[in-house]
């Protein structure tokens, strides 16, 4: 249950098949050799997240903030998503270019030979705290997970930036504004009884449906400076809803002619209509 001692473990598994990879011929065993490429994918991955949890238990108040990751597009945060930065960084260090300009590649590679250096000397340590006092964290052994894990999040930072188009302060903010749109649009549509609590909890599918168009009324009509106030430019809105500028302001006239019972029914329909 020891987590130095499955790091060892992990470890030992990684160079078994670092080592295997080195002692074939790809060209007379292709097929041998996609094995095993697949074999160190799945190690690495896992020594990855056993080193992880030791971060967490080690060094739980000092990580290297991820706050960044707001800024990735959604698609990107998946699982496996430091291993793919690990398969990067060595890419790069043998001078391939995965995905990049060469220019952008040759600019990111100190820091990937940093972090790849980091990472064995992280190896290094852990193999032999996990041989010689399993149950405790130096400080030396504290100092390298530190600046492994800051090194990691600075090239994972660098290298999504030269691939995508990360998410600017203001359309974070827009998102946030969006996500405190449908808050309020749910907490009013509970009080006037056009949804239930059951309903939330039990996840019901219709909700996919009525809460953004119940949120789309909340934001023409209730909160009109909120992320859909078309005080603004289509520019200055999100870009969720800034495709349909001209359509919004023609459903805001649409609904301003409307009393206080007609928008009672049409939002109660809202929750029934498909």
């Amino acid at each position: 249950p020891r987590l130095l001692s499955q790091f060892f473990f992990a470890d030992e598994r990684v160079t078994r098949v670092v080592a295997e990879i080195n002692g074939l011929d790809a060209e007379l065993d292709p097929q041998q050799y996609l094995v095993l490429l697949n074999q160190l994918h799945l190690s690495q991955a896992h020594l990855l997240a056993v080193l992880e949890r030791i971060m967490e238990e080690c060094i739980p108040t000092q990580r290297h903030s991820r706050d960044y990751l707001v800024k990735f597009p959604e698609e990107l945060l998946v699982d496996n998503l430091g291993n793919h930065m690990l398969f990067a960084a060595e890419c790069l260090l043998a001078g391939t270019f995965l995905e990049m300009e060469e220019s952008d590649g040759a600019q990111l590679r100190p820091q990937a030979r940093n972090l790849l250096c980091s990472l064995e000397l992280v190896r290094r340590v852990l193999r032999e705290q996990s041989l010689s006092q399993p149950n405790s964290y130096p400080e030396p052994v504290r100092a390298v997970l530190i600046q492994f894990d800051r090194l990691f999040a600075e090239f994972e930072l660098s290298y999504v930036s030269s691939l995508v188009a990360v998410k600017s302060p203001d359309e974070i903010y827009r998102q946030q504004e969006i996500i405190v749109l449908f808050c309020e649009t749910v907490e009013r549509a509970l009080h006037l009884g056009y949804l239930t609590q059951e309903m939330i909890d039990g996840y019901e599918p219709l909700l996919m449906f009525t809460i953004p168009r119940l949120a789309i009324i909340s934001g023409l009509l209730i909160y009109p400076e909120g992320p859909l106030s078309l005080e603004r430019s289509p520019e200055e809105m999100s870009r969720v809803f800034s495709p349909f500028y001209n359509l919004l302001k023609k459903i805001r006239e649409l609904l301003r002619v409307l009393s206080a019972e007609e928008l009672c029914l049409l939002e109660r329909s809202l929750c029934t209509a498909e």
